[in-house]
């Protein structure tokens, strides 16, 4: 890999880490509304999975939605001034926080509802099989959405009908704030894919070469026509569910524990003791970040407000 990937990895995964801190002081603030749901501690993740695909595959994700969004390219003031509800937003303001999305990047959501897109996945897959591409659907989901309905009747239909979809569950440890194991009967979730046809493998979710050559592979198989893949993301996130989260749950240690291999962490070690930058340019990289998103952050609050007829806009697709 060479430096100018590298460097850009990093630089993502510091916008990613900064930009959902600076959302929790602009939602203590009551410049953002609705519920927040904090991607920190994940973006080994957005970053490696995103870097691993076409430009022509679909990307699709649930609520916990502003790390991918940023990883597929979509520029920080737009998505800054979407989580302020401004009309500037990448979805006009109408969708904040949890809906995110570009169709000219294939980027689909953002979605609130706990495993409901995971169907809409499915439909990505079938919609590339009918054209006969070797496009594929990137579907992320959490831990908790492993036990919901949707996530067994779509990995059903995609196992079916071996579908291009390549499943990727980020497990964070927690589904809102009650432990995997307290929750799924089979705690390795990696397992529920072989019900389906499926050999599901385990990742380490906070090594973003782990992450990148997992999707490479995966995504590889489903080009050569092997049928959807399955990989677990071992990840942590260090913030609660959503901002009104009083983490009761779990104990500083356990945090701490997850802290010492954080994902920018290990980037940043592999980086510099393999001579790839020196700390001056990744210091560097981390004022460029730091001065984008005070510019996004100015340009969010000083965008007006969706008008009050946008409510009878962008309700139906039209041709």
């Amino acid at each position: 890999m060479d430096k100018a990937m590298l460097l850009e990895w990093y630089r993502q995964m510091v916008l990613i880490r900064r930009f959902e801190q600076k959302s929790a002081e602009l939602y203590q603030l009551g410049k953002i509304g609705g519920f927040l749901h904090l991607y920190v501690g994940q973006e080994a993740i957005a970053v490696g999975t995103i870097a691993a695909r076409r430009p022509t595959d679909h990307i699709i994700t649930a609520y916990r939605d502003h790390g991918h969004a940023l990883a597929v390219g979509i520029e920080t003031k737009a998505v800054m001034a979407e989580m302020l509800g401004k009309a500037t937003g990448i979805s006009k303001g109408k969708g904040g926080s949890m809906h995110m999305a570009d169709v000219t990047r294939n980027f689909w959501g953002g979605h609130a509802v706990v495993g409901a897109h995971l169907s809409l996945a499915a439909g990505l897959g079938l919609s590339e099989s009918y054209r006969e591409t070797d496009n594929a659907a990137l579907c992320y989901f959490g831990d908790g959405a492993t036990n919901i309905g949707y996530f067994h009747e779509s990995l059903n239909l995609a196992g079916v009908w071996k579908l291009p979809v390549l499943w990727i569950c980020e497990n964070n440890q927690y589904g809102m704030g009650t432990a995997v194991s307290r929750a799924s009967a089979v705690s390795a979730i990696m397992q529920k894919a072989s019900a389906y046809g499926m050999e599901g493998k385990q990742v380490d979710g906070m090594n973003v070469f782990e992450v990148y050559k997992a999707t490479q592979e995966a995504l590889q198989a489903i080009r050569e026509g092997k049928g959807p893949q399955f990989l677990e993301m071992l990840t942590y996130r260090y913030e609660g569910h959503s901002m009104g989260d009083p983490l009761r749950y779990r104990t500083k240690d356990e945090v701490e524990k997850w802290r010492e291999d954080d994902a920018i962490g290990i980037l940043e070690r592999h980086i510099l003791e393999n001579d790839v930058a020196t700390k001056e340019e990744l210091d560097g990289i981390d004022h460029t970040v730091e001065a984008e998103l005070t510019e996004a952050v100015q340009f969010a609050e000083e965008s007006p407000l969706p008008a009050p007829e946008e409510l009878f806009t962008d309700i139906y697709v039209e041709d």
